[in-house]
């Protein structure tokens, strides 16, 4: 019988847990070490993140250290001594104590095509950048952020309408894909590390509030609808509509050749209200007033009673 690895686990959001179940289906996965819990909500309660959850349902013991560098959690992770230590969307960088503790190493499942986009949001600014193609990566680290060697990639279309947040949910299930057959590959003595290439490296920083900004004056339709597709589900792609935030939740570019002013409404209807935009127009179909509820574009405008040649601003 093939022997399984003991494997420990990092990661903390939803994305991680579809590699993390495959993992508990195929091999010995012996912990899970995931971010400390965070105050939400309006009482601020400290709630757990959704990999330890899901790893305490399962029955497995979850370690969340506030320092990687603590003597007690690396003595506790010598202890465990794993195979393997696996990385999925964790939110910090390994300290070298902690890279030399297991067998073969620390992989990590990587929402991109590296080198293209490394750090913490791939997936979005992948969209942000009008990618047509994205992958995982699952890569072997090292000290730096997201620059240890290739040891397997699977690639995946993005699609045209694609949000971040439908993008995540497949590349998640491709990561559980990728991280299998990596680790059935180095049971066969089939898998070797490529350096990574030193040409077309890009970077995908943490996403901020201000990044999902948009003007109508100022940007193309294409990059609207971008940011809109690019920060749901979060921060959301906003606006200011009479001093207030404005977050719009759908929208489609459309071509045009008004010579109307940016933020002029040319229609309404009931498909949306359609906006020229520094370059073509953009249809939005569904929004947010701040203080208001989620709406169609089409009850918005009426809720406003907004009307075609006034500027929406």
């Amino acid at each position: 019988m093939e022997k399984k690895y003991r494997i420990v686990y990092m990661g903390s959001p939803e994305f991680a847990i579809p590699p993390l179940e495959a993992l508990i289906d195929s091999e010995e996965v012996i912990a899970v070490i995931t971010q400390p819990d965070k105050p939400k909500g309006r009482g601020l309660k400290l709630e757990p993140c959704a990999v330890k959850k899901f790893a305490l349902s399962k029955g497995i013991e979850v370690l969340t250290p506030n320092k990687l560098k603590d003597e007690e959690f690396l003595n506790k992770l010598k202890e465990f001594a794993p195979d393997l230590v696996v990385v999925c969307a964790y939110g910090k960088i390994l300290p070298k104590q902690v890279l030399e503790i297991p067998k073969f190493g620390c992989w990590n499942i990587h929402a991109s095509l590296l080198p293209k986009y490394r750090g913490a949001s791939p997936i979005n600014w992948a969209i942000l950048e009008g990618e047509k193609e994205t992958g995982i990566t699952i890569m072997l680290m090292d000290e730096g952020m997201d620059t240890g060697p290739i040891l397997l990639q699977k690639k995946t279309p993005i699609y045209p309408e694609e949000t971040a947040e439908d993008l995540a949910k497949r590349l998640s299930n491709l990561g559980k894909e990728a991280i299998c057959e990596a680790i059935e590959l180095h049971k066969k003595g089939e898998l070797s590390p490529t350096p990574q290439p030193e040409h077309g490296i890009s970077y995908a920083p943490i996403i901020k509030k201000e990044d999902a900004f948009f003007e109508f004056e100022k940007d193309s339709a294409d990059l609207i609808e971008r940011k809109v597709r690019a920060f749901l589900p979060w921060p959301v792609a906003y606006t200011f509509f009479k001093g207030k935030r404005l977050k719009v939740f759908k929208a489609k570019k459309v071509k045009c050749e008004s010579q109307e002013k940016p933020a002029t409404i040319l229609k309404i209807s009931e498909e949306g209200i359609l906006v020229k935009c520094k370059e073509d127009c953009i249809l939005i179909q569904e929004l947010q007033l701040e203080g208001k509820k989620r709406l169609s574009a089409h009850q918005f405008a009426c809720g406003q009673r907004l009307k075609k040649g006034t500027l929406l601003q």
